[in-house]
């Protein structure tokens, strides 16, 4: 039997705690050789564009895909999940939510590892809804003092610092000044950009930054120079680097960074390679996310809806 699991009842089965754990979990098991991960590929049509990504993980059970299509401005997103020993197809699962939170997720993982631990401010770049579970994430991982975001629409900013403000009972601030989320000891960039939004010269010494928006060649959101001040880069896995992460084709390409100085955010977790060396180091999380969290999120929706006899079963 096959369980379909509506947008919705996803929503109610999957909270960001449990999704920082799993996330966490599943990049230690990558790194350490237990789980294979099969990077994004694109097919691209006139009018619409189909995207896959693969992956399994036996140790927690999962093995699957997740398709998503873009047809004009509307993204559609699927999460297919398998039994590994067996094949049975166990679930498919609507995955918009679910892609949301792995990707907050895992910045919060990331900093969780490489920020200051006195990590107390956070600037984010973007008020849209990957924004949202970004900030929700770091705050599970730092007990933040002031959180500031900025975004080139007044009204999108100020929409996005009230509604958080209120989701996570702290006080969410908006500004017009581009360089001063940058001034935080973390920041976010989570935008639709295609330029960079994040230069290096703002940034601090200490500051940790996750780069959350780009997962094609061709977007940017930093500049070289947040590369070039970086004492350690990590993305999600190295199989993407000339394939996914556009914030690095640049200082790559340019020698300004070698494939060999780029490293794994698993690795870190495993305790294989150190990040952070210093309370003076500036860290780069380039995220561009991974079917293995996807796999995680959906085992964990999976086992939650069987338990609480959420969702539908049919028979094929």
């Amino acid at each position: 039997m096959t369980l379909i699991l509506t947008e919705k009842e996803v929503d109610s089965l999957l909270d960001m705690p449990s999704a920082l754990e799993a996330v966490e979990q599943i990049l230690r098991q990558h790194a350490e050789g237990k789980a294979t991960n099969r990077a994004r590929r694109r097919v691209a049509l006139p009018e619409s564009a189909l995207n896959f990504m693969a992956a399994g993980a036996p140790e927690i059970g999962a093995l699957g895909l997740k398709a998503y299509t873009l047809a004009g401005s509307e993204f559609r997103f699927y999460t297919m999940l398998f039994d590994p020993q067996s094949g049975e197809l166990l679930s498919i699962m609507q995955s918009d939510k679910l892609g949301q939170l792995r990707t907050g997720a895992a910045s919060g993982v990331a900093t969780r590892h490489l920020a200051r631990e006195d990590a107390k401010t956070l600037g984010i770049y973007g008020a849209g809804w990957q924004a949202e579970s970004q900030l929700e994430a770091i705050a599970a991982v730092r007990d933040l003092e002031r959180v500031i975001v900025y975004s080139r629409s007044e009204e999108t900013r100020k929409r996005f610092a009230e509604k958080m403000s209120g989701r996570l009972g702290m006080e969410v601030e908006s500004t017009h000044a581009a360089e001063e989320p940058a001034a935080q000891d973390i920041v976010v960039t989570a935008t639709s950009s295609r330029e960079p939004v994040l230069l290096g010269e703002w940034l601090k010494p200490g500051s940790h930054v996750n780069a959350a928006g780009s997962n094609f060649l061709f977007k940017s959101e930093i500049d070289r120079e947040v590369v070039r001040r970086a004492s350690f880069v990590c993305v999600d896995s190295r199989e993407e680097l000339g394939l996914e992460a556009g914030d690095l084709v640049q200082p790559l390409e340019t020698g300004l960074i070698l494939p060999e100085a780029v490293y794994e955010l698993g690795q870190v977790i495993a305790g294989q390679v150190r990040g952070r060396e210093s309370p003076e180091d500036i860290t780069l999380f380039a995220s561009h996310g991974l079917a293995l969290q996807d796999m995680a999120a959906a085992r964990l929706v999976y086992d939650r809806a069987v338990e609480r006899n959420v969702g539908r079963e049919i028979e094929f």
